[in-house]
């Protein structure tokens, strides 16, 4: 499905007003903060990520200061992953129950489950953050691991059974380049989904990709308007994770007429796009997926 002559847009605007009228979050996460269960170690060295985003995390002992002294209102549990995909959150339970004593919200990003995860996810979880692959090279190339998009189907199922679930789909998360998003698009449209959160690939010093570039804005847009079409009653959000400059400014000019619900940090220009499609903007504090 190519953009023609903005087409697809309009169809896809039409589509997101018929069914969540002209509103549109614009998300500054202040209230979230971030927490890595293994500091800065990670067992995959992902070609897109290099444990990178990792180092800007805290772990849970601040976590706890800062829910304590009412800072935050809510955390994205991550971390590095171990050789399997798994973000290895059962040696915190303890800390993470208390964390949840507190007050605050937490949001899992907790990589591949089996059931007994999944099982223990949604006593923990106010929302489960899941990374939705099909496309078997990219999985190999940019995570190194030898599973299937169906691996990444089985969890996404799993996690569904006891959670509420917001899958991400990352648009070039193969070094910019477009392989599968469509199809992940579409099996979404039917296992069904709570929420969208769309990323984009963005090139990062000292990885496998850094010198690649990341899709075009018309691409990331053609994949939200495909996915608005096909998922009608979805939200659909653009999350934090995507390239700045001029072309988080594009992109998010096009996603708006493309129909999303929630836009993280909004580049240049979002407000008077938002205005000028009629659109009522709302601001929310926390982490889009929560």
């Amino acid at each position: 499905m190519g953009l023609n002559h903005e087409a697809d847009l309009v169809a896809a605007a039409a589509v997101a007003r018929a069914n969540f009228g002209p509103v549109v979050e614009f998300v500054a996460p202040l209230d979230t903060g971030e927490i890595s269960l293994t500091g800065q170690a990670c067992a995959l060295n992902c070609a897109h990520c290099g444990r990178h985003y990792l180092r800007a995390m805290g772990d849970l002992r601040r976590a706890e200061r800062e829910a304590a002294a009412g800072v935050k209102k809510s955390f994205l549990v991550s971390g590095g992953c171990d050789a399997q995909g798994r973000v290895p959150f059962r040696g915190h339970l303890d800390e993470l129950r208390r964390l949840r004593e507190l007050g605050v919200r937490l949001n899992f990003h907790a990589g591949l489950v089996d059931e007994d995860d999944a099982r223990l996810l949604g006593g923990l979880a106010d929302v489960v953050s899941f990374d939705f692959t099909v496309d078997e090279p990219t999985i190999r190339e940019v995570y190194h691991l030898p599973y299937s998009g169906s691996d990444y189907e089985r969890s996404y199922q799993l996690l569904r059974r006891y959670a509420r679930v917001v899958p991400h789909v990352c648009i070039g998360l193969k070094g910019g380049q477009l392989a599968g998003e469509e199809t992940a698009i579409e099996r979404l449209a039917e296992l069904g989904a709570d929420a969208v959160t769309f990323i984009v690939f963005r090139p990062t010093p000292g990885t496998a990709y850094a010198d690649r570039q990341p899709p075009a804005p018309e691409e990331v847009a053609r994949m939200i308007a495909r996915a608005r079409v096909l998922m009608p009653r979805t939200p659909l959000y653009l999350g934090c994770m995507r390239p700045g400059g001029e072309h988080r400014a594009a992109t998010d000019r096009l996603a708006l007429r493309a129909g999303i619900q929630r836009l993280v940090q909004p580049g240049r220009g979002a407000a008077e796009e938002a205005a000028a499609l009629g659109l009522t903007v709302r601001t929310i504090r926390e982490c889009c997926s929560l």
